[in-house]
């Protein structure tokens, strides 16, 4: 007889919480709030339409197939919740209320193409619509951690990045995947501010870049993802903290030099390359022992590597003798 050992991350697709018997008072609250708000701003409302998912060119590929292998033991957050808490620092620093939200429904969704160049066969610009069918699309149940100490479960809709870096093409001597943000001052106001180096960068090691759990996010809650989530294109790497997970993306580059982000520019002393979820290893000015579920408000002891240990482990072994893969 053959017996199969669920992993340590899997729950029956029956365990998953449905996002409808989430939806509550709050969503109600939550649009006629923001109904009021454009009804006072036609300007805002016609620059939002701009960037309304509702009409993304893709919206046919949704909603699209779980993967049952991809499932969590949390709930998961309700739309209305993680829709309006979002760190997107280009549109401003409080992702704690519904401004974020609003301001990044600004940015036109369309046209956007994403370069790929560097060490591969042919550097070249393709538009995301291109990109998007190329792919299946299917959706995940992923955890995700905050640095900050917040968490949320959300189900992302995308495409395995493994699938994207052999469309891409890279050659032997690549390294690593650069990965970097738009730039448009004129709908991001945060781009205006000296204060960050933009564009936002992030890498991976080609075997992180290609670990099963890296996903590249093109939706969210069986559609197209609203801009604040990092519409068009966002990375989701749920073994590390958040701000791994590099939004918007405009470029790949896969390069032989360790790439060094935006938060390791500014803060190299706490915001690390690998990020790597640890509970034991505090933030220089907060424990991340627990972390707090914004869904439910409850604070629940954080897992190492985000309770995707068992998948990504073995990417590290013996760099932690010399790398400090936790901070």
């Amino acid at each position: 007889m053959l017996i199969r050992r669920r992993r340590s991350w899997e729950l029956p697709e029956s365990a998953a919480t449905p996002e409808h018997v989430f939806l509550s008072r709050r969503a109600l609250l939550g649009g006629a709030a923001g109904l009021v708000a454009l009804a006072g701003a036609p300007g805002l409302a016609q620059a939002q339409a701009a960037g309304d998912p509702a009409g993304d060119p893709t919206r046919d590929l949704y909603p699209a197939a779980r993967n049952p292998a991809f499932t969590v033991s949390t709930p998961l957050t309700p739309e209305d919740v993680s829709a309006n808490y979002n760190n997107f620092y280009e549109f401003g620093s409080d992702q704690m209320n519904y401004s974020i939200a609003r301001i990044a429904a600004r940015m036109p969704r369309r046209p956007w193409t994403v370069k790929i160049d560097g060490l591969v066969e042919q550097p070249r610009e393709v538009g995301i619509d291109d990109i998007i069918r190329a792919m299946k699309l299917e959706e995940r149940l992923y955890r995700h951690r905050c640095v900050e100490a917040w968490s949320m479960t959300v189900p992302w809709t995308g495409f395995p990045m493994k699938d994207f870096v052999a469309f891409a093409k890279p050659l032997s001597g690549a390294k690593y995947v650069q990965m970097e943000t738009f730039v448009n001052p004129k709908v991001a106001p945060a781009q205006n501010r000296f204060i960050y180096p933009w564009p936002y960068v992030e890498g991976l090691t080609m075997a992180e870049a290609t670990n099963d759990l890296a996903f590249l996010v093109t939706g969210i809650y069986g559609k197209p993802a609203p801009n604040q989530y990092g519409a068009p294109l966002r990375l989701a790497v749920p073994w590390k903290y958040g701000f791994k997970s590099v939004k918007s993306i405009v470029r790949f580059s896969f390069v032989a030099e360790r790439p060094v982000g935006l938060w390791e520019k500014v803060q190299g002393q706490e915001y690390g390359f690998w990020a790597n979820v640890n509970p034991q290893v505090p933030h220089r000015r907060w424990s991340q022992a627990s972390e707090r579920d914004i869904g439910t408000g409850e604070r629940r002891p954080t897992l190492i590597y985000n309770g995707y240990g068992e998948q990504v482990a073995s990417l590290y072994s013996g760099l932690e003798k010399t790398e400090k893969l936790f901070m």
